[in-house]
C-alpha cells in the first residue's frame, strides 16, 4: 500500500486520515501533543467537565458523511440533537432575546422584542440561504486555486446573485443598511467572529453565515463536542489509521521536488508518498520546510483575532441561560476597534457563556454548571496577557453579574485560564490566532493558502489556517478537498 501521513490530529487531520485511508492509503498521524482532538479537546477541573474550544456545531452532514464513506452508520458512533434554543442574547440596553432555530419563529421573537417585522427577518435569512447555496459549491466545497474549479457548472450558480453578494460592501455597512435597530445590527454583525473577522472591515459576503444557524440549524452531539473527535478517531482505527502520539513532526522530507516523508523529534524517518500538514501554513513553512521559499506574501496576511478563555466550575445553576449565551458590549464598533486596531482587549467586550451541563448534566455536579467564558481577542503581538486576563476578569464578572443581577464571583469553585500565548504553545496556531488569516477584506477567500503547493508532488494541507477557512465545517471542508485532489494510490 502506498503510504500518507497526516501531521496534526486536529479535527481537520483526522477528517483527512479518513478520506486517505478510505481511498486505500496506509496513513500514520503525528501528533505533538498526548492524545487527539486539536483544539477540539477536553478536560476536566473538580468533578466538572469542559470542551477546551469550538462550542457550536452546525453542519453536522459533513461529518455523518464521513461516516457514509467508510461504509458505517454513523448513529452507530455518533449522535446529536437539533437544538430549538439556538442562543440566548443580553443586549446593553437590558434587552433579552430568544434566538430560536426556527426561522418563523425566530423572527416572531425579533418582531416582539426590537419591533422589527417578521418579514423584513424572514426575507434576510432567505438571502442569506440565497447567497450561501449559490457560493457554497464552489467557493467552500473545491480548491479555488485550480482551473478547473471555474469551468465547472457550480460557478454558474453564482451569477444571478453577484449583485446581494455584498463584494464592495462590509457586513455593517449591509447590515445598517437591511435595519435600523442597532441591537439587531449587532446581532448579525456578531456572525464576522466565526471567522475571528471585524464586520466593520470584513465583506459583507460573509452575511451567509447566518444561513448555518437559522435555516440549516445548529446542534448539540451527546457527550459535548469533544464527542465529534473522538467518534471520527474511532472510525479512523477501525479503518486502520495509526495514530503517534507524543511524535512531533520535525521535518518534511523531500526529494526531487516529491515528498518523501517526515523526520520526527525522535529523530525517527517515517517514509510516504502523500503528505498532508493540518498544522498551521505559517509553522509548517518556518519549522518543517526550511528547504523550500514560502510564500511569504500569503503567510503574511493579517491575522485572526484570538480568544481568552476562562473555564469556571459555579456551584448554581441560573435558569434564564440557555447552552449558548451572548452578553454583548454597548459599543461594538469601538470593542473591535480595540481588537483588530489596538490589538487589545476592549474595557467593555462581548462575553459569550456555553454550559454544555444544561443538555448533559453529567458535565457538572449537582446543582452546579460548567461554565466556558469567552471574549474575543486580538492574536498575540507581544501585549502583556498577565495584566490582561486579570483586568478582563474583573470586567467579566462586573459585566455578567449585573446582567444577572447576582454576585457571579461568589459561585467560581475553580478556574483555568487559555490565553493567545497558550493556545499558541499548545495547537501550534500560530501567535495564537483561530482562523489563520482574518476575512478582512474581500480578496481574503482568494489570498488563503490552497489546499495544495504546485512546488512539491505530494505535499497537501488541511486545516483552519487554509482554504477554506477556520471552524468546524470548514476544517472538515478542507480535508475534503485535500481527499478529492490527492490521486488514488494505484494512480501512476
Amino acid at each position: 500500500m502506498k503510504k500518507a501521513i497526516v501531521i496534526g490530529a486536529g479535527i481537520g487531520g483526522i477528517a483527512a486520515a479518513i478520506r486517505l485511508a478510505v481511498k486505500g492509503y496506509a496513513v500514520n498521524v503525528l501528533e505533538a501533543n498526548n492524545s487527539f482532538g486539536g483544539k477540539m479537546t477536553q478536560f476536566t477541573l473538580n468533578g466538572y467537565r469542559f470542551d477546551k474550544g469550538p462550542s457550536l456545531f452546525t453542519m453536522p452532514q459533513l461529518v455523518d458523511e464521513l461516516f457514509t464513506l467508510a461504509g458505517r452508520n454513523s448513529s452507530d458512533y455518533f449522535r446529536y440533537q437539533r437544538l430549538d434554543v439556538i442562543t440566548q442574547y443580553f443586549f446593553a440596553d437590558g434587552t433579552r432575546l430568544t434566538a430560536y432555530q426556527e426561522p418563523a419563529k425566530f423572527a416572531a421573537e425579533v418582531e416582539q422584542k426590537l419591533k422589527i417585522s417578521r418579514e423584513k427577518v424572514e426575507k434576510y435569512l432567505i438571502k442569506s440561504r440565497r447567497i450561501y447555496e449559490a457560493t457554497a459549491p464552489t467557493f467552500l466545497h473545491k480548491s479555488l486555486h485550480q482551473v478547473q474549479t471555474y469551468l465547472s457548472g457550480d460557478v454558474l450558480k453564482t451569477i444571478p446573485v453577484l449583485p446581494e453578494l455584498g463584494l464592495t460592501t462590509t457586513m455593517h455597512a449591509a447590515n445598517t443598511k437591511e435595519f435600523k435597530d442597532k441591537r439587531f445590527v449587532q446581532l448579525l454583525d456578531r456572525f464576522a467572529t466565526y471567522n475571528g473577522s471585524d464586520p466593520y472591515q470584513a465583506p459583507a459576503t460573509l452575511n451567509l453565515i447566518p444561513h448555518l444557524e437559522h435555516n440549516l440549524g445548529a446542534f448539540y452531539p451527546e457527550g459535548g463536542i469533544y464527542a465529534i473527535a473522538q467518534s471520527l478517531v474511532k472510525l479512523a482505527e477501525e479503518l486502520g489509521v495509526h495514530f503517534l502520539y507524543n511524535e512531533r513532526a520535525e521535518e518534511i522530507l523531500t526529494e526531487n521536488n516529491k515528498t518523501t516523508g517526515v523526520r520526527t523529534v525522535k529523530q525517527t524517518l517515517i517514509p510516504a508518498e502523500i503528505v498532508v500538514s493540518n498544522m498551521d501554513v505559517v509553522p509548517t513553512y518556518r519549522k518543517l520546510l526550511p528547504q523550500l521559499t514560502a510564500p511569504e506574501k500569503t503567510l503574511q496576511q493579517p491575522r485572526s483575532s484570538s480568544a481568552l478563555i476562562f473555564y469556571w466550575g459555579i456551584n448554581r445553576e441560573f435558569k434564564e441561560l440557555h447552552l449558548h449565551n451572548i452578553f454583548f458590549s454597548k459599543d461594538y464598533k469601538i470593542e473591535f476597534e480595540h481588537i483588530f486596531q489596538r490589538k487589545t482587549i476592549s474595557p467593555d467586550p462581548t462575553v459569550y457563556v456555553n454550559i454544555t451541563s444544561k443538555l448533559s448534566p453529567e458535565d457538572a455536579p449537582e446543582a452546579s454548571e460548567n461554565w466556558f467564558v469567552m471574549v474575543n481577542v486580538p492574536h498575540n503581538s507581544g501585549q502583556d496577557w498577565a495584566d490582561l486576563v486579570k483586568v478582563t476578569r474583573e470586567t467579566v464578572i462586573s459585566k455578567l453579574s449585573k446582567a444577572l443581577q447576582t454576585d457571579v464571583n461568589a459561585y467560581i469553585t475553580c478556574e483555568q485560564v487559555w490565553d493567545p500565548i497558550g493556545i499558541e504553545a499548545d495547537t501550534s496556531s500560530f501567535a495564537g490566532a483561530l482562523y489563520g488569516s482574518s476575512s478582512n477584506n474581500r480578496l481574503a477567500a482568494f489570498l488563503r493558502h490552497p489546499n495544495f503547493t504546485s512546488k512539491v508532488k505530494g505535499l497537501y494541507f488541511c486545516g483552519g489556517s487554509v482554504h477554506p477557512g477556520g471552524g468546524i465545517p470548514l476544517c472538515l471542508l478542507s480535508a475534503k478537498i485535500v481527499g478529492d485532489l490527492v490521486p488514488s494510490p494505484s494512480d501512476k
